[in-house]
């Protein structure tokens, strides 16, 4: 991205979700960029760069910033998550605003913190819910300003191109100071299917196609790379892009020479999935 910085990004539909690093002189933010780059708007928010995703159309953008705390492992952070509409300007400043309900039941509790949005569409979103000490999946209405929980124990989710599934982090165990691993739900049936990446990822994973599912992992060094996984459970991860982090797919090309085509069912036959991802090394522009 020519003149841009982004710690976090997420491209679809024309639009890009950037949130900006926090510097000595800079509070950071998200801030949302044309096709070409350009910023169309920023919102000046405080908070460390976390989650970022796009709707299929470009309209809506949604980002997660750490307020207190850089990890989901601690229970001592917070999280300061919204959504804007780009094309009225309306914002959604936190979730919290909405009506919540755990189980049927609506919750006002003061505890409430939410991170990961991912959008069905520019109305229909999920996102991870943790209130007493519980951390649920749960699916949002902003027409209707409202959150209802669907399934325990789903982090940073990630709907599939066909609006079927559910890619997440699951902390194992149920404790988050061991570590995630992720899983693929089915949204009807609820079965879960845990990915061939045994390793602990802490990403809100990127689907490329409706069978792959992409995600960074960070080294002991501190460099991110860009992994993907079959999303039925076969195979091993394919390290697809070093020194890299926030992979989205953003279009789709021919195969080159020797490439296999993976084609999603709502794609063009032989096509390839077209993805982008952030360089993570200090010379990034």
């Amino acid at each position: 991205m020519v003149g841009q910085r982004c710690d976090r990004a997420y491209s679809a539909g024309g639009a890009t979700a950037c949130l900006r690093p926090v510097g000595a002189f800079e509070a950071g933010g998200p801030a949302v960029l044309d096709s070409s780059w350009r910023e169309l708007r920023a919102v000046p928010l405080t908070g460390f760069p976390n989650r970022a995703r796009v709707s299929a159309s470009g309209r809506m953008v949604a980002w997660t910033l750490f307020v207190d705390g850089h990890s989901y492992a601690s229970g001592a952070f917070s999280t300061s998550t919204g959504i804007l509409d780009t094309r009225t300007g309306e914002l959604v400043r936190d979730p919290e605003e909405f009506t919540s309900s755990v189980d049927g039941v609506v919750t006002t509790a003061a505890d409430r913190s939410f991170w990961g949005v991912t959008f069905a569409d520019d109305n229909r979103f999920y996102a991870t819910m943790s209130t007493g000490g519980r951390r649920h999946l749960v699916e949002g209405d902003l027409a209707a300003r409202s959150l209802r929980s669907v399934a325990d124990g789903v982090e940073c989710p990630s709907l599939s191109p066909d609006g079927t599934r559910i890619a997440y982090e699951a902390a194992v165990g149920g404790d988050p100071g061991r570590g995630w691993r992720l899983s693929v739900r089915d949204l009807a049936t609820g079965a879960v299917t845990p990915l061939a990446e045994t390793r602990s990822v802490d990403d809100q994973p990127a689907w490329l196609d409706d069978r792959t599912v992409a995600y960074g992992r960070q080294r002991d060094d501190g460099v991110n790379d860009v992994w993907s996984a079959p999303a039925d459970g076969s195979g091993a991860p394919v390290l697809l892009v070093p020194g890299a982090a926030s992979p989205a797919a953003i279009g789709w090309r021919h195969p080159r020479r020797g490439e296999r085509a993976a084609s999603p069912r709502r794609a063009p036959r032989r096509l390839w999935p077209v993805a982008t991802a952030l360089p993570t090394r200090d010379d990034r522009p």
